[in-house]
């Protein structure tokens, strides 16, 4: 039986604005099914995007949705999940969107450790605004902003969400829908902040300067550059440099939840527990 996915779209936006190949698509479709695996409830479920293509995510999905401004999906997604706790927020963003201008909110939901989904729509280029250097750009690709080859070095945002505190860390591509479905299904599940690095295309502002004309092509150079976890760990220490593991990287179910120990604040104020101590969180430095 074929899956419905009419049930979670927004028909009448459909087609999308999405180029002709793009793996946005692709990365919706499974969200949509890890969605409906978790047995999610559609007003149960927020979706918030920012500014770039994967910006349009929100604009295509039937759950509430926020389009909000660039580098700016953490800092609403914090306030909505504070708010509704018991709500299953996601975040969509591009790799500009969340490792730029974002960054800094990024790196602090990590922190805190808040349970918000973050998916991280990795096609290494600013793709709508026209083909500036991204964080994730890898160094010597032709830019419109670094058009002798950029020089500045890739950045692995799974390290960076690994070292600030995210309790569930993921990479994987669009290659490979039915793996990326189970990935997410995990993240979904886990209480916690759950960063997903999701590597997709662009073969039209990143692939057709840089020898990569179509999307068949912009999409092998990926499959050359990621591998599982489990065949990148038995690769020597030069052969890993260039290559990015994919799965389930960080999962930590011991980590405490911000939400949680948000209410224990509220409760303090309400009179209803004693003071927090820092025993209280058990802080592992």
């Amino acid at each position: 039986m074929a899956f419905n996915y009419d049930k979670y779209l927004r028909l009448e936006k459909m087609p999308t604005l999405w180029c002709w190949g793009c793996g946005d698509g692709v990365i919706l479709k499974a969200v949509i099914r890890a969605i409906d695996t978790c047995g999610w409830k559609q007003d149960d479920v927020c979706v918030i995007s920012g500014i770039g293509c994967s910006g349009r995510f929100s604009s295509y999905v039937d759950f509430n949705t926020i389009h909000t401004t660039h580098g700016r999906t953490v800092a609403w997604a914090t306030g909505v999940k504070l708010a509704n706790p018991s709500k299953h927020v996601i975040c969509v963003a591009g790799d500009g969107d969340a490792l730029a201008i974002g960054g800094n909110h990024t790196i602090h939901a990590c922190r805190r450790n808040i349970d918000i989904n973050f998916i991280m729509i990795n096609n290494f280029i600013y793709g709508l605004t026209n083909s500036q250097t991204s964080p994730t750009t890898p160094q010597g690709m032709w830019t419109v902003s670094q058009k002798a080859g950029n020089i500045d070095p890739t950045f692995d945002a799974c390290k960076l969400a690994i070292a600030a505190g995210s309790s569930f860390v993921a990479r994987e591509t669009m290659l490979d829908p039915k793996k990326l479905e189970k990935t997410l299904v995990k993240g979904f599940q886990h209480r916690g902040f759950a960063f997903f690095d999701i590597m997709s295309n662009c073969h039209i502002n990143l692939g057709r300067k840089n020898k990569m004309a179509s999307a068949m092509e912009n999409l092998n150079w990926i499959d050359t550059i990621t591998t599982p976890l489990s065949k990148w760990e038995k690769l020597s220490p030069e052969e890993q440099m260039n290559i990015f593991p994919t799965g389930v990287l960080k999962q930590d179910e011991e980590a405490r939840e911000y939400c949680d120990m948000y209410q224990e604040i509220k409760d303090v104020h309400q009179g209803k527990r004693k003071v927090i101590t820092q025993d209280d969180f058990e802080k592992k430095i």
